[in-house]
């Protein structure tokens, strides 16, 4: 069975820049020499010519053009703080950075409800942001929507109470564990499940090097292997180079990989052979993004269902 979207959502951003509030536990963010005209400039040209290869390879795309009534550096990652579902539901999400919660705008749901997708039922978890508890969308989980469950790896932003909460009021089962990234010789935690996972109709690519528990690492590969996904390994030094931050999407029976160019030079030839057995590869670059907003093409989409 596959899972094909109705169209996807962007969001194009109005003040892009490197954001000091998720910096604290985002090691993908990084400092450069630009000004943030120059920042927000690069990346909106970046995100443009994503939406145009998306177009042109026949992807519906919603672009909401995000607006300055709040200062929203990181709005260009809308899967964090919403998730389309069949049946006409989504789901609102709790963010750790106080300034990515005024990215939560009735102005993007009227907008999305203006392009004819139905918005019947809402599960709001923001309410937890005054328990200190996050559960930052599909950053936080990785879903796998046929199969439904939910893998989820634990880190500030991610609860593992909410996940619970989630995977019950949607019919997901989770699979949790712990993943880490290498910062000056010592194991942190991976702010999101997304940058060292990505889960498709037939394979999973996946950085098992992350996940330092042995029982953790038999728990998640049992998993995918019990979906007869293909898993598709990938080393640390490719996921800082994004190659987890990767994201399927299946329309009208078509099956695209979309990644940044940067993930795509990363991947042996091997690797990309496995994944072109299913699926064609869209890769475009957005290394501006990727450097002051420490997320990838992944967090760029999210994915309509109705």
């Amino acid at each position: 069975m596959m899972n094909n979207i109705q169209s996807i959502l962007m969001v194009r951003p109005s003040s892009f820049r490197m954001n000091s509030e998720t910096a604290t536990n985002n090691y993908f963010q990084k400092h450069t020499n630009f000004t943030d005209k120059q920042v927000l400039e690069k990346a909106c040209l970046e995100f443009d010519n994503l939406v145009n290869q998306l177009r042109s390879n026949g992807i519906p795309v919603n672009v909401f053009q995000d607006d300055l009534d709040h200062d929203t550096p990181d709005s260009v990652f809308p899967n964090n703080w919403i998730s389309f579902h069949s049946n006409h539901r989504i789901a609102i999400y709790p963010m750790y950075a106080n300034n990515r919660r005024l990215e939560r705008n009735d102005k993007v749901l009227k907008f999305i409800e203006s392009k004819g997708v139905i918005i019947d039922l809402i599960n709001d978890y923001s309410d937890a942001e005054n328990h200190n508890l996050f559960l930052e969308g599909t950053g936080s989980m990785v879903l796998d929507r046929v199969n439904k469950k939910s893998y989820c790896s634990i880190s500030a932003r991610t609860s593992e109470n909410l996940i619970e909460e989630f995977c019950e009021e949607f019919d997901y089962m989770p699979i949790v564990f712990k993943s880490y990234q290498t910062i000056d010789n010592e194991r942190k935690l991976i702010y999101h499940t997304n940058v060292m996972m990505c889960v498709a109709n037939n394979y999973s690519i996946i950085c098992l090097d992350s996940i330092d528990s042995e029982s953790d690492k038999q728990i998640v590969l049992k998993s995918l292997r019990d979906d007869n996904k293909d898993v598709i390994e990938i080393s640390e030094s490719q996921l800082n180079s994004f190659a987890g931050n990767t994201i399927e999407l299946v329309y009208e029976n078509n099956s695209f990989l979309v990644m940044s160019s940067q993930a795509y030079k990363s991947l042996s030839l091997d690797q990309i052979n496995k994944i072109e057995k299913f699926s064609k590869i869209i890769q475009s670059n957005v290394e501006t993004i990727e450097n002051c907003g420490g997320g990838s093409v992944r967090c760029m989409i999210a994915e309509v269902f109705n």
